[in-house]
C-alpha cells in the first residue's frame, strides 16, 4: 500500500468488546442532547408511558424517544424512516440510545402522542442559555415567517379559487358536449371510439364538479371561507417572495439580540402579523425573566391596541408605522405632518394654524377625537394640500400618545430596525434551509407546533455551542 495509512481489517475479531463511549469525543455535542434529556423530569412535562406498565411488552423509555428525535432535527434528520435507518448504522445515535433501534411508526407515533410535552422540553432549553449568560433580555427582535405545510395550492380552497375551478370544469363540459354532439351527427353507424371516449370524460368532469359542489358546502360553513383538504389546519398566506403565497402557518418568534438565541416561538393559522406582537412579547418576557424589554418588530406588527397592551405589561415596543396613506401618495400633506401639543391638546399644521378638539366619537370600537378650525381652513391658500378629506379634519386615537412616544424611541435609535432584520431573520433562513423544500412533515396545528419546537431547539443548541462550547453548556446542564 505505499504510505497511505492502513485500514483496518474488517474480518480481524478484537480481543476485547468494542466500548461506544471510545467512539464518542467529549466535546462531541451529542453528550448536549444526553445530558439535556437526562436533566428534564418527563412526567412533570407530561410525557406518556414515563412509568411502564407491569404487563404486556416493554417499550421504549420515552427519554430514549426525545434523544432521537432531538438528534434528528440537530442533523436535519426529520423522518421518522430516516431515523429508523440512522438508529441502526450511526454510532453517535447507538451511544445516545443504547443501541436501540425503535421502527419508524414507534418513532412517529412518540412524536405524534406527546406533542404538548415536547414543545415545553424545547423551552427548557433557553434556562440553559440564560445560565450561560447568553440571553441578555434586554431586547428582542421579534418577527413572523410563512412555511408551507402538506398542502398543495391545488387542495386549497377560497370563495374566489372554488368559482374559478367550478367555471373551468363547466366550460370543459360544454365543449365536450359540442363536441360529443357534432360526433355524433356526423356518424351513422354504431358508437365509435371516439364518442366513447367523450363520454367517459364528461362522466368525469360532472363528477369533478360534484365534487366541486361539496367542496362549496363546506366552506360556506368554515368560519374564514377557506378549507385545505389535505391539512385543514393550513392556510393559504401571502408572502412577499412568491405571487402566489404558501398554504402553511405563521411561524412566530422572540430573538434575544445578545447572542441570537430564540426565547419564545409559537405557531398560528394567522396570515397577518398585526395580533401577534403582545403574545410574542410576554412569552419571550417571561422566558428571559426581564422586567423591562425593548421589542423590535416590523411594520407588520403595528396595532395600536397591541402596542399599548405591551406597554402596559412593561414591554417597550419599537414598530415603525406603516407607510400606507393614499392621500400622501397622491401628494396631499399626511398625519405626520401635524404636530400634536399635549399641553394645549390642539394640532398644529404645516401652515402654523391650530386645529382644536371639537368632539369625539367611537370608530371601530376605538374611542377616536377629530380636531379642525374651520374658520381658518376656510381661508387657507394651502387648503388645496392639506388632507384628503373635504372637511380638512384630524382624528386622534385616544391611547395615541403611546404610538407618539414610540415614534420618537424610534428616531432617537435609527439602528434598531437593522438590528431586528440581522437578529431575527438569519434564524428563519437558517431553519428553513434545514427543513427543505418541503418545511413541516406532520399535519394539525398542535402537531406542526411540535416540529417548529424541534426545529428552534436544534438552533439554540448549535448557538450555544458555538458560543460557549460544548463543555460549558454541559457544565450549565449539570446545574
Amino acid at each position: 500500500m505505499g504510505r497511505f495509512v492502513e485500514a483496518a481489517d474488517r474480518h480481524q475479531a478484537s480481543f476485547l468488546p468494542a466500548c461506544l463511549e471510545d467512539y464518542v469525543d467529549p466535546d462531541n455535542p451529542v453528550r448536549i442532547i444526553d445530558a439535556f434529556v437526562d436533566e428534564l423530569d418527563l412526567a412533570e412535562l407530561g410525557f406518556a408511558r414515563v412509568q411502564p406498565a407491569s404487563t404486556g411488552r416493554p417499550g421504549y423509555a420515552p427519554g430514549t424517544m426525545l434523544k432521537l428525535y432531538v438528534y434528528g432535527y440537530l442533523h436535519q434528520l426529520t423522518s421518522s424512516r430516516k431515523l429508523e435507518r440512522e438508529a441502526g448504522r450511526n454510532i453517535e445515535l447507538m451511544w445516545l440510545t443504547g443501541k436501540l433501534a425503535p421502527d419508524f411508526k414507534t418513532i412517529a407515533d412518540f412524536r405524534h402522542d406527546n406533542a404538548g410535552a415536547i414543545q415545553i422540553a424545547c423551552q427548557r432549553f433557553v434556562a440553559i442559555c440564560r445560565a450561560l449568560g447568553q440571553v441578555g433580555g434586554g431586547m428582542v427582535a421579534i418577527d413572523g415567517s410563512r412555511l408551507r405545510a402538506v398542502n398543495t395550492h391545488e387542495k386549497n380552497y377560497t370563495k374566489g379559487k372554488l368559482a374559478r375551478r367550478k367555471a373551468h370544469v363547466e366550460e370543459s363540459i360544454a365543449r365536450y358536449l359540442a363536441e360529443l354532439e357534432e360526433t355524433d351527427r356526423a356518424e351513422t353507424g354504431p358508437a365509435t371510439p371516439r364518442i366513447a371516449h367523450l363520454t367517459e370524460r364528461l362522466a368525469s368532469l360532472r363528477g369533478r364538479l360534484g365534487e366541486l359542489e361539496a367542496i362549496g358546502r363546506q366552506l360556506e360553513a368554515s368560519p374564514d371561507e377557506q378549507i385545505s383538504l389535505t391539512d385543514p389546519d393550513a392556510r393559504a398566506m401571502a408572502t412577499g417572495s412568491d405571487h402566489r403565497g404558501v398554504v402553511g402557518y405563521n411561524v412566530q418568534a422572540a430573538v434575544d439580540t445578545r447572542h441570537h438565541i430564540v426565547v419564545a416561538n409559537a405557531v398560528t393559522d394567522r396570515g397577518h402579523d398585526r395580533s401577534h406582537l403582545l403574545e410574542t412579547a410576554t412569552a419571550a418576557q417571561a422566558a428571559t425573566g426581564a422586567a423591562a424589554m425593548i421589542a423590535l418588530a416590523d411594520r407588520g406588527y403595528y396595532e395600536g391596541e397591541q402596542i399599548r397592551a405591551c406597554a402596559e405589561a412593561g414591554i417597550i415596543p419599537m414598530v415603525p408605522k406603516p407607510n400606507t396613506s393614499p392621500a400622501q401618495a397622491r401628494g396631499f400633506w399626511g398625519k405626520a405632518m401635524f404636530v400634536h401639543e399635549p399641553q394645549t391638546d390642539t394640532y398644529r399644521c404645516p401652515a402654523e394654524q391650530q386645529l382644536q378638539k371639537r368632539f369625539a366619537r367611537v370608530e371601530g370600537g376605538k374611542l377616536i377625537s377629530v380636531y379642525f378650525n374651520q374658520k381658518a381652513c376656510s381661508a387657507c391658500p394651502s387648503r388645496p394640500l392639506c388632507t384628503a378629506g373635504k372637511e380638512k379634519r384630524i382624528r386622534r386615537w385616544e391611547h395615541e400618545a403611546v404610538l407618539d412616544a414610540m415614534e420618537r424611541r424610534l428616531q432617537a435609535m435609527p439602528e434598531a430596525m437593522a438590528v431586528r432584520r440581522c437578529t431575527v431573520e438569519h434564524v428563519f433562513g437558517t431553519i428553513k434551509g434545514w427543513m427543505g423544500a418541503t418545511h413541516f412533515r406532520t399535519r394539525g396545528l398542535k402537531h406542526v407546533a411540535t416540529e417548529a419546537s424541534l426545529a428552534i431547539l436544534a438552533y439554540n443548541m448549535k448557538r450555544a455551542i458555538a458560543v460557549a462550547g460544548v463543555a460549558s453548556t454541559l457544565k450549565a446542564i449539570a446545574g
